[in-house]
């Protein structure tokens, strides 16, 4: 391929030529040259006119050699023409050209990662345009940027051309693309209390490790480091260091450009904790005793801002339910550094009249308006709350429908009058996931779910799934209206598809049904739903006690079970209590969650019962948050009335409460029948710990440990008489098993293995010591 190369040496000939050409024009340049005729050659494309307005020399006067020089210069660089030359003879100045091909095709070669249609949005060049150099090399620079964006830093781009016929040419993109060039190591200079891999673990960024063929956080961004800044000052400060800062970042290329590394210099200063806490009002009339309740900072507790900032809207929160305006709660911080401890004081100060004159809404194209201003607790001529405006972004943000979120003021028509204006970008709220899943239990199990959080710019939720194990299917419609009428009421509708076929057990199970609930808020923290529910569900297939024909054996499953199956209708109402501390939690370290229901069954149907459950659960981290703790109990029980008894699809079978166990392994169990399938009981209760830790491997691998404890019991027949009429063992027995577990955060997604070993339990139970369970959409 001749001619295919531009590169520097096409460039520098055609750079030559434009300063070469003057001095060769023609001899004796320097003295005066008066033309009265102007000849144009080798213009296929471009009309003389054209010529002519970028020459601009006038004919019958004096030209300069300057002049000529000028006007030379003026037609190449009108980017037109790859070679000029003006040539005096006689009267006449002869201008001859060579106009630049036009591109025929542009094509692609060596490129893997990306497509051609990718870099072809990216290239300026188009096909039957005017072929230009500067353009190609221009186009050459954005893909490698485009390359750069990705991690690959060596990648090249040589852009180059094959002539045709008709002075056309195809241009050509060579491209290298190189490896991904990773960040080889983090490093910190000023860091005593935490250790560079501590550190590393708060950071976005990560280093590179053995997983680097899957992990793109690897890559060096230049945008992320501001982000990984403000992550290790939030983290030293939410800690005490309130000195903190980072002082500098410095990323460094190696010279084969393949590899970062990125040192950050920081300086934690002193580690505070908090000295004497005061609230003072300096507001006529107003008693700062109400307000200092609402503190929940103490003496001798480590710096922690969030804690302020917590208490502050607390503060907020009991000023605006009083009915008092424009006041402003002022944390004053007085330093002590021999004692490194902070003297805070809370001052209620009165702040300046300010009216929220209106909120322009901007950026939003499918999401409605007042989606977004339900969001906002201000409204139109209220007081003007800055924190509150603050809030109100941070909540449609965790909404999930916007990309960002930018709330800012504005001086509005008047002096006490501000505007608000809400500017929001949207992003895709739909999803279609696919996904596999596998269990030791359940086996190898596909579902599919189609959802969208924003349905029709309404913020309301829909989500229709499908899930398939091999002894269980499941299938799902949810609809969600978080703001029903206006208001902080949340509408819940569910429709249901569920059967088993032989899971564990000689017996299959289907269920069918709808659930309709109404959520609200009742405290800070605390939530109610109220609920009714209409289910009908069956139990079939159970096999009866026979003589099998063929080997004399007995076959079938317990009389009790027999005797229960058949379809029931259950129709309920219910609620549920629910209190989380997350929600505007004081400790960052620490959540509790509660849960209270209770189902009243017997409006109409073929079921009357009271179903109670309780749940309960704790998680915190401790030791530098490297290790988490997590503690659920939760218990319940069904009790029948009108003396009827309990059936198997009412009662509990223990499945999922306690780890080392099959499902349906535990709980009642007809011994004397020949299947000695698992009964399930009206009682149960189940107490399971957990803690969770690193291994010592880098963060970015996403291997972890854990060790847990798991007891609890079913128990409880309302008739318990079984085979041949033996008294079935219904006891409360206790089920204990310890184990340990490896948490790994793969590709594919969450990998968990169960190791465990069952230290109570009854001799009839199924054990499981080992499970795996992974997970993965795509």
């Amino acid at each position: 391929m001749t001619d295919r190369k531009l590169g520097k040496g096409a460039l520098a000939l055609i750079s030559a030529l434009a300063v070469a050409a003057p001095a060769a024009m023609v001899p004796g340049a320097a003295a005066a040259y008066v033309f009265n005729n102007v000849r144009i050659e080798g213009n296929q494309r471009i009309e003389p006119a054209t010529i002519l307005s970028y020459l601009d020399l006038q004919r019958g006067r004096d030209v300069s050699g300057g002049d000529l020089n000028a006007a030379l210069q003026r037609l190449q660089n009108s980017g037109l023409f790859e070679k000029v030359e003006l040539t005096p003879t006689g009267g006449t100045l002869v201008v001859s050209v060579a106009e630049y091909p036009t591109i025929n095709t542009i094509a692609f070669e060596g490129n893997k990662r990306l497509k051609d249609e990718n870099l072809t949005e990216v290239v300026k060049s188009k096909s039957n345009r005017v072929f230009s150099p500067a353009q190609a090399e221009a186009d050459a620079a954005e893909i490698s940027k485009v390359y750069a964006s990705q991690g690959r830093l060596a990648a090249r781009v040589d852009p180059k051309i094959i002539r045709r016929s008709s002075n056309r040419v195809d241009l050509v993109f060579e491209i290298r693309e190189g490896d991904v060039t990773e960040i080889e190591r983090i490093g910190f200079v000023g860091n005593r209390a935490f250790s560079d891999q501590k550190l590393r673990n708060v950071l976005q960024t990560k280093q590179a490790g053995l997983l680097r063929t899957f992990i793109k956080r690897d890559t060096f961004a230049p945008d992320r480091l501001p982000v990984d800044e403000k992550l290790l000052t939030d983290f030293y400060r939410s800690r005490g260091y309130a000195d903190f800062k980072v002082q500098a970042v410095a990323p460094e290329v190696a010279r084969e450009r393949d590899a970062f590394y990125i040192t950050f210099q920081i300086q934690e200063g002193p580690r505070y904790t908090f000295g004497t806490v005061n609230t003072i009002s300096e507001i006529p009339g107003v008693d700062a005793a109400d307000f200092a309740a609402q503190n929940r900072v103490r003496k001798g507790d480590v710096y922690n801002p969030t804690i302020i900032d917590t208490t502050i809207r607390r503060m907020e929160a009991l000023a605006i339910n009083k009915g008092l305006n424009f006041v402003n709660i002022e944390p004053r911080v007085t330093r002590n550094p021999r004692s490194q401890t902070l003297d805070l004081t809370f001052a209620l100060t009165r702040g300046q009249r300010i009216f929220v004159e209106r909120i322009d809404i901007e950026g939003n194209t499918t999401t409605m308006d007042e989606v977004i201003r339900r969001q906002f607790n201000s409204v139109e001529g209220d007081p003007f709350n800055p924190r509150e405006i603050r809030n109100s972004a941070e909540r449609l943000r965790a909404l999930g429908y916007f990309a960002d979120v930018q709330a800012e003021s504005r001086p509005g028509t008047a002096a006490d009058q501000v505007i608000v204006d809400v500017n929001v970008e949207e992003q895709p709220t739909g999803s279609l996931n696919f996904g596999v899943s596998y269990g030791v239990s359940t086996g190898v199990g596909f579902n599919a779910s189609l959802s969208e959080k924003n349905f029709l710019g309404r913020g309301q939720e829909v989500n229709l799934s499908f899930s398939t194990g091999a002894d269980n299917q499941s299938s799902g419609v949810t609809f969600v209206e978080p703001f029903l009428f206006g208001r902080d009421l949340k509408f819940r509708g569910q429709l249901w598809y569920n059967t088993t076929n032989r899971y564990n057990s000689d017996y299959n199970t289907r269920s069918v049904g709808m659930m309709t609930g109404l959520e609200f808020p009742i405290s800070e923290r605390g939530r109610l739903e109220v609920r009714y529910k209409l289910s009908k569900d069956t139990l079939f297939d159970v096999d009866p006690i026979e003589v099998d024909p063929d080997s004399g054996e007995l076959d079938g499953s317990s009389p009790i079970l027999f005797n229960e199956q058949g379809g029931y209708i259950s129709s309920a109402l219910g609620y549920t209590y629910s209190y989380d501390s997350r929600i505007a939690g004081l400790d960052p370290l620490t959540g509790y969650r509660l849960r209270f229901s209770q189902d009243f069954a017997g409006l109409g149907g073929d079921v009357k019962s009271v179903t109670t459950a309780f749940y309960s659960g704790v998680e915190s981290k401790a030791w530098r948050e490297g290790v988490t703790f997590l503690g659920e109990f939760e218990a319940g029980a069904v009790h029948m009335l009108d003396d009827k008894d309990s059936r198997f699809l009412e009662r509990y079978t223990g499945n999922g409460k306690i780890r080392g166990f099959e499902p349906n392994g535990i709980g009642p169990r007809d011994n004397a029948a020949p299947n000695e399938d698992a009964l399930g009981g009206n009682y149960f209760w189940a107490l399971r710990t957990e803690m969770r830790f690193p291994v010592g491997l880098p963060e970015e691998y996403g291997i972890a440990g854990g060790l847990f404890a798991d007891a609890g019991s079913v128990w409880g027949l309302d008739n318990n008489i079984g085979a041949y009429g033996i008294e079935v063992d219904d006891g409360m027995h206790v089920r204990a098993t310890v184990g340990a577990s490896v948490f790994w955060t793969t590709p594919i997604g969450p990998l968990r293995f169960n190791f465990s070993k069952a230290l109570a339990k009854e001799d009839y139970d199924l054990e499981q010591n080992f499970d795996m369970t992974i997970s993965t959409q795509f």
